[in-house]
């Protein structure tokens, strides 16, 4: 939990705000265009990484606006799906987007540093199913749920 209150007294970090159903679409839509991006880069690996993360990243993202939390650092919005969205999310979900986030880090940022070509087939082969279950999660998650979580939060 001490990332967690990091995060929220960090310059845009956690922030709980009013929950935002046009947010919510806006980042499923760009989650669907990164989606369509990482198909069209085939044999392009750096690319389809941050294309396969952004997927991910931006889902979760859509699940963040739907219960009104705001965070523009990465890393604390995953310690958020960690923390708070572990009920919905199995652990090798959650480590599949850390681990893919620190690959897109790596691939962005360094020309040094290698990919595994496991990690690289584990994110290409389930993105799509990370959107599809965020879908999911968006559909079945209630305003008792969403209060549970921002009561919690709140409680850090």
């Amino acid at each position: 939990m001490n990332k967690i209150k990091w995060c929220l007294k960090a310059k845009n970090g956690l922030e709980l705000i009013k929950p935002n159903e046009d947010l919510t679409k806006a980042y499923l839509k760009k989650a669907e265009n990164s989606l369509r991006a990482a198909a069209t880069l085939k044999d392009n690996k750096d690319w389809e990484i941050s294309s396969s993360y952004y997927t991910m990243y931006f889902s979760l993202y859509a699940i963040l606006m739907k219960i009104g939390i705001k965070c523009e650092i990465h890393s604390c919005t995953i310690s958020f799906m960690h923390h708070f969205l572990n009920k919905y999310f199995t652990d090798e979900e959650i480590e599949l987007i850390e681990k893919s986030q620190k690959a897109r880090i790596d691939t962005q940022y360094y020309s040094d540093r290698n990919i595994s070509d496991e990690l690289y087939k584990r994110m290409i082969n389930n993105t799509a199913l990370f959107l599809a279950k965020c879908k999911e999660i968006l559909n079945k998650i209630n305003e008792d749920s969403i209060q549970k979580i921002r009561d919690d939060l709140e409680k850090v």
